[in-house]
């Protein structure tokens, strides 16, 4: 008896799986990008779950709808849930401060540390997959992610051009040079040297 063909779920398919498993309970969170690389770090007072699928649908998003941050690019989800609302800004404190440090977040504002701050980072509680391996390989291929980034890098300088100019997105537009710089070299390794046809020079 022949089996049946594995369906493979669409993008949008995996992640709606993916999500369901992410925390319902306040506290930080954090999206990171194809590398796993922290991007932004965000709280929720209302819930985990709520909170992320609302970037990652652009629903009532304002790091979205700033173009600070690409869907595109967030492939994991790492999630530090609380019991009491008082820990929330001091964990998120702590968490910005060390990743910003590693590579430029892209938050709209900054959190303020205190003397409350946790000294260490715990663990997460949770690291969700939002997208699936595949993707992930392809969307990672220097051939795709250099032009994705210039194309956001665009959007953004237009949207501080056109309708909003501050501290903090100018700040995040800092960021995505730092990481197109390094897209850019994974692009020309991955290119090499360029082959020519016999008689032909650079400017053909």
């Amino acid at each position: 008896m022949s089996k049946k063909p594995h369906k493979r779920l669409t993008s949008l398919q995996f992640r709606k799986a993916a999500m369901r498993k992410l925390t319902t309970e306040i506290g930080v969170y954090v999206l990171c990008d194809l590398d796993e690389v922290p991007i932004y770090v965000g709280q929720s007072i209302k819930g985990i779950r709520g909170r992320v699928s609302r970037h990652l649908t652009s629903a009532r998003s304002d790091v979205i709808a700033n173009r600070q941050i690409d869907v595109w690019e967030i492939a994991y989800v790492k999630a530090w849930p609380v019991k009491r609302l008082a820990d929330i800004p001091h964990l998120e404190a702590r968490l910005f401060k060390t990743f910003d440090k590693r590579k430029a977040l892209m938050n709209g504002s900054i959190p303020n540390l205190s003397r409350k701050v946790p000294q260490k980072i715990p663990s997460p509680a949770q690291t969700i997959q939002v997208m699936s391996d595949e993707d992930i390989k392809v969307r990672r291929d220097p051939m795709l992610r250099l032009p994705r980034q210039i194309e956001h890098i665009g959007r953004l300088v237009d949207h501080i051009l056109s309708v909003k100019d501050s501290a903090q997105l100018r700040r995040s537009l800092a960021a995505h040079f730092e990481r197109l710089d390094a897209y850019r070299e994974a692009f020309l390794r991955q290119t090499g040297s360029v082959r020519r046809a016999p008689g032909e020079t650079d400017e053909e």
